[in-house]
């Protein structure tokens, strides 16, 4: 697991933009019809244009075991019913909307010096 992901692409790996263009219907505990895409969508981490731009800016480079650490926080926190989340990781800090699983914005060691948070209502410390 070397690979590393582009911030911006949510296809990491071998998955292919066009593999996720057929939708097929799904039925979710048979009570809703959901498109497996939908579900998907619902599933995946996302990255605001604000956040793309920081992590580019600062050169912030997501290896693909970062990103499920990240993906572990956002589910730990929905779990305890968060809705912004301060996510840190060793020497990098992310706000994350965690209803829809998006990361608002992110910033790395020497930004974090001095910074104060405001309205987050959770924070997940990461190893």
């Amino acid at each position: 697991m070397s690979e590393t992901i582009r911030i911006g692409s949510l296809y990491p790996g071998r998955v292919q933009p066009n593999a996720l263009q057929q939708t097929k219907n799904v039925r979710l505990g048979g009570t809703q019809d959901s498109t497996f895409k939908e579900i998907l969508q619902d599933r995946l981490l996302h990255f605001s244009n604000h956040a793309v731009k920081r992590l580019e800016q600062r050169g912030i480079q997501l290896m693909p075991e970062q990103l499920n650490k990240i993906e572990t926080a956002i589910d730990n926190a929905a779990a305890k019913g968060a809705k912004e989340s301060l996510i840190l990781m060793k020497d990098m800090a992310l706000i994350v909307n965690v209803d829809n699983r998006t990361v608002v914005t992110a910033m790395d060691g020497s930004s974090m010096k001095d910074n104060v948070f405001t309205q987050i209502d959770s924070a997940v410390i990461i190893s």
